[in-house]
């Protein structure tokens, strides 16, 4: 019987080795999505941020390969959803051997917006493969100023949010 000495530098090597080979066979593996015929598609997530600026909520989409008819947007209820599909490619080979990594299909993101937005006022861009969504921030939640007059001096100026409520009365 051979005596071997632990190394526990080898050890991590073949825990390494292992935990690759794991990752690399689950992402290798092609997927069959839900009952549609569409072998080999993944499911796909396009990145998405939305940024909010003085007047504006913006969204911005990376949706390479995709043009503006491949891309639907709704405003329903405050609730903004963008969908769309990316097609797949195929091109037909009876040699070689094909890997393939980009994933393509059906997706749809949701995203909730603030009550008393102007459906009519959101306007979208599509430019090298991006996505932008402007959405103006409704009223109310804009900062007014108001007008306040004292006795026989001019009027002051104060801010107040849409959620403060100022009340005079004239005495």
């Amino acid at each position: 019987m051979a005596l071997v000495r632990w190394d526990p530098i080898r050890e991590i090597d073949s825990l390494q080795g292992e935990m690759n080979r794991l990752f690399s066979s689950f992402f290798d593996t092609p997927t069959t999505r839900g009952g549609n015929g569409n072998a080999g598609a993944r499911r796909w997530m396009p990145a998405m941020d939305l940024v909010e600026t003085g007047e504006h909520f913006v969204l911005k989409a990376d949706l390479p390969g995709m043009t503006e008819n491949d891309v639907n947007i709704e405003l329903e209820n405050n609730v903004l959803t963008v969908s769309g599909e990316r097609k797949t490619e195929h091109e037909e080979k009876h040699e070689g051997y094909y890997r393939i990594e980009r994933s393509t299909g059906a997706f749809s993101r949701s995203l909730t917006l603030p009550e008393g937005i102007d459906a009519d006022a959101v306007t979208a861009t599509f430019d090298n493969g991006v996505l932008e969504v402007r959405i103006p921030k409704p009223a109310q939640a804009q900062p007014r100023r108001v007008q306040i007059g004292v006795g026989g001096a001019a009027p002051k100026t104060i801010e107040s949010d849409a959620d403060d409520k100022a009340h005079t009365s004239s005495e």
